[in-house]
């Protein structure tokens, strides 16, 4: 049973960060390079914009907004989800290896085989997910042992292990590469927003559609296999079952974002954190707090980055990082 009060406080929580996400697209689309002044914006949105105000709004600005959101949200996800089931507060698909997986496939697919511009979009998450679900079983199995299950620490050490292992396979795939590819993937690594145009985000929705109410369903399964493993078979779980399922959905949710976003990390970890700060540990409290959390995370640093140096700015994955990084090392002391 949970609490009203705490209720209460998880929609106001939601209305509130809802309010914020909205203010930043308001801030972000009035800055940079190009832009469109705030008191043209709702001209513009209505139909009655110049040419020039409605090509920068509806063709560069909102679709690098709603891709930013939309990747924010399936990172923070990833990283609930996996922290549930490892039982391990410092997982995050990035820093255990499952962005490097991802990123791996897409620069084998993109460097080695015939692309065709149409499909380019709807593509890649397929194949980010095949190269993150392959990393994802290696490292569980790595991590895993029968008398212990999966072990916290191990975990971690495992995925930061093939983190490094599969940066220096990408280093050698780029080594021999065309120098217009290679941008592309230096581009990838850094975390920059590259696929912010509309066929991107048809590509990443419909994941989302089907796995965001998926894992809200199954957030009371989460809360039992965040139970020790004695305790969920005690209570009628199918641990393997159930933990696979999820770890699926947890690859899916990662390589589809970082698919068109690159490998940006922290985002899984820290987003959960906060919302478990705020709203407590039951998974189907602060799981919706932390996608929202993960979707303005991903925006700001967006924002703020691509207006710190012009043209181009820092990519959102390095201001990411310069946030998380300590973020991480404070949960590693701490825990």
């Amino acid at each position: 049973m949970i609490h009203p009060d705490l209720i209460k406080k998880q929609r106001l929580l939601l209305i509130g960060l809802l309010i914020l996400i909205a203010a930043t697209i308001f801030i972000s689309i009035g800055l940079g390079y190009s832009s469109v002044s705030y008191d043209r914006l709702v001209p513009t949105i209505i139909g009655e914009g110049s040419f020039k105000e409605e090509f920068i709004l509806f063709s560069i600005r909102l679709p690098r907004i709603i891709i930013t959101i939309l990747a924010g949200m399936a990172l923070a996800l990833s990283g609930s989800i996996l922290q549930s089931i490892t039982r391990n507060d410092l997982a995050d698909p990035g820093i255990i290896g499952i962005n490097s997986g991802a990123g791996v496939s897409i620069a084998i697919f993109f460097l080695f085989f015939p692309i065709d511009a149409g499909s380019f979009a709807y593509l890649l998450p397929v194949v980010a997910f095949a190269g993150a679900l392959l990393t994802a079983c290696l490292i569980y199995m790595f991590s895993y042992s029968k008398r212990n299950g999966i072990q916290p620490v191990r975990l971690v050490l495992v995925g930061v292990g093939f983190s490094m292992a599969l940066s220096g396979l990408m280093i050698i795939l780029i080594s021999s590469a065309e120098r217009a590819k290679v941008d592309f993937i230096a581009m990838w690594l850094a975390g920059n927003i590259w696929g912010s145009d509309w066929p991107f985000i048809w590509a990443l929705l419909p994941w989302l559609l089907i796995l965001i109410p998926f894992a809200l369903y199954k957030s009371q399964m989460l809360n039992l296999l965040g139970l020790s493993e004695p305790v969920s078979v005690g209570v009628g779980v199918s641990i393997n079952r159930e933990r696979f399922i999820m770890l699926m959905v947890a690859v899916a949710l990662a390589a589809s974002a970082v698919s068109v976003t690159g490998g940006i990390a922290f985002i899984g970890l820290m987003a959960p954190h906060i919302a478990k700060a705020l709203v407590g540990p039951r998974n189907q409290m602060f799981i919706p707090i932390a996608i929202l959390l993960g979707g303005w995370l991903l925006l700001l640093a967006d924002t703020v980055g691509r207006n710190i140096l012009e043209p181009n700015g820092i990519p959102a994955g390095i201001m990411i990082a310069l946030i998380g990084a300590p973020y991480f090392m404070y949960l590693l002391l701490k825990k």
